[in-house]
């Protein structure tokens, strides 16, 4: 147990000092949420939600999926590439308590991304929910990031480091503007809409927009992430054990 700790505290640091992942999972997404909510009227309303209030849902899903997406794969890559993964299977360390660490410490910087972007939009633009709302919120990215942890491991499966870091930019820049994170779906055509339902982002982040609504997240948006968790899960076990036995 104190080597899992252990293991947990290490993985946290090196994604701390990591500038990368700060910037993309952090500080971009509170400039797009400066600007754009700067840049539209205070009193706009998007599905029955403040602007502002909605928005920093959307920027706060789009940085937990930069960090699950982005930072977890390419790390995962960068180190089967440097023989990590195989010189753990000579140490104490156990398979499952190096993937658990990951996840623990990827699931403590993707609260500490939830608590900043809060602060951001409750200090820098008045953002002000009940206690209820703010924690709902919060609760519903944390447990929806797995499933985009769980996709970040199967993008780390890629044989190479640079092909890693393309997939890992292109799935979350398709998946945040297809999902509707960028801007609402309410201005998307009829197709793009179609198309932005069946994207785990949008799962992702309605669920907060409901909350922000004063409404509670549908049932369906759950079911699609566990679905998609799932099936992430199955894919990258799959591959894995394909990739072992070659």
């Amino acid at each position: 147990m104190k080597g899992f700790i252990a293991q947990c505290k290490a993985e946290l640091l090196r994604s701390l000092r990591n500038k990368r992942v700060l910037f993309f999972s952090i500080g971009f997404p509170v400039v797009f949420y400066l600007i754009f909510t700067s840049t539209v009227g205070g009193n706009t309303e998007v599905g029955g939600a403040a602007w502002k209030s909605y928005y920093l849902m959307s920027m706060t899903a789009f940085g937990l999926l930069a960090s699950s997406i982005n930072s977890l794969g390419v790390k995962l890559a960068q180190e089967r590439a440097q023989g990590w993964v195989r010189l753990l299977r000579i140490t104490p360390l156990s398979q499952p308590a190096y993937f658990g660490s990951k996840l623990v410490s990827m699931s403590l910087l993707n609260a500490g991304i939830i608590a900043i972007m809060f602060l951001v939009g409750y200090l820098a633009k008045g953002v002000h929910l009940s206690a209820g709302a703010w924690i709902g919120c919060a609760v519903w990215l944390l447990f929806g990031s797995l499933a985009f942890l769980a996709l970040g491991s199967l993008i780390g499966l890629a044989r190479r480091v640079e092909l890693t870091q393309t997939l890992a930019t292109m799935c979350q820049l398709i998946l945040a503007m297809l999902g509707g994170l960028w801007f609402p779906t309410e201005a998307m055509p009829e197709a793009m809409k179609t198309i932005a339902q069946a994207m785990p982002t949008y799962h992702f982040a309605h669920g907060t927009w409901a909350v922000v609504a004063g409404n509670t997240p549908a049932w369906s948006d759950a079911v699609v992430l566990a679905a998609y968790l799932l099936g992430f899960v199955i894919l990258s076990s799959y591959i894995s054990k394909k990739q072992d036995a070659v």
